[in-house]
Formats: structure tokens, C-alpha cells, sequence
């Protein structure tokens, strides 16, 4: 085969493999409700984050025998619509130290059956 030739062959092949290698990038409009749910969502998902990173949670999940990174991993994996339920929920408690043992326990049992009901 002449140098020409090999040349031809060569340069096909690799359009070939650029061409078909070559990922399709796509652009769309986000509409500004799709905007703000995102970023409510990730407002709720750092919420329920913070709540796990307190001490009292921690100490919760510990006596009920909740691996704490489990814990986290579970709550990564909920769904927009279930992290937006607990993040209401914790509105709901009251400010401050009012809270006793017993509404701990509740929360983390919540937590728990929404976490299991995946």
C-alpha cells in the first residue's frame, strides 16, 4: 500500500472514532419553578443533614442502634418529596430546649420508618 493510502485510511478511522465517540450535548430552558423546587430541596436536604450532625440525634440514633453513616447514606438516597416532609417536620419542633426525650425518640423513629420505607 502506497503512503497516500495508508494516510486515507488512517484519517477515516479516526473521524470515525471521533464521530462516534463524541458525546451529544443537549441544552434545554429551566423554568423557574424548576429552579426554585431544586433549590428548596437541597435547603430541606441540608436541614435534615444538620439535624443529623447534632449531638442529641447522634446520641439518639446510637441507643436505638443506628449506624450514623447508614443514617446519612439513607438519607441521601430519600426522595425530593420525602426530605421535604422531614424538613416540615422539624418546623414543628419546638425552639429552643424544650425538647424531651421522648419527642427525640419520635423524630428518629420517623426518620427511621421513612428511611426503611424505601
Amino acid at each position: 500500500m502506497n503512503s497516500g493510502l495508508k494516510r486515507f485510511w488512517v484519517a477515516l478511522a479516526t473521524a470515525t472514532v471521533l464521530c462516534v465517540l463524541t458525546p451529544l450535548a443537549g441544552a434545554a430552558l429551566v423554568s423557574t419553578d424548576q429552579a426554585i423546587a431544586q433549590g428548596a430541596a437541597e435547603q430541606d436536604r441540608a436541614r435534615v443533614r444538620a439535624f443529623l450532625e447534632r449531638e442529641d440525634a447522634r446520641e439518639q440514633l446510637h441507643v436505638l442502634g443506628v449506624d450514623e453513616l447508614a443514617a446519612r447514606d439513607r438519607v441521601a438516597g430519600l426522595t425530593d418529596a420525602e426530605v421535604h416532609t422531614l424538613a416540615q417536620k422539624l418546623d414543628t419542633l419546638p425552639a429552643g430546649g424544650d425538647l424531651n426525650d421522648k419527642q427525640i425518640i419520635a423524630i428518629v423513629l420517623i426518620v427511621l420508618l421513612v428511611l426503611l420505607l424505601i
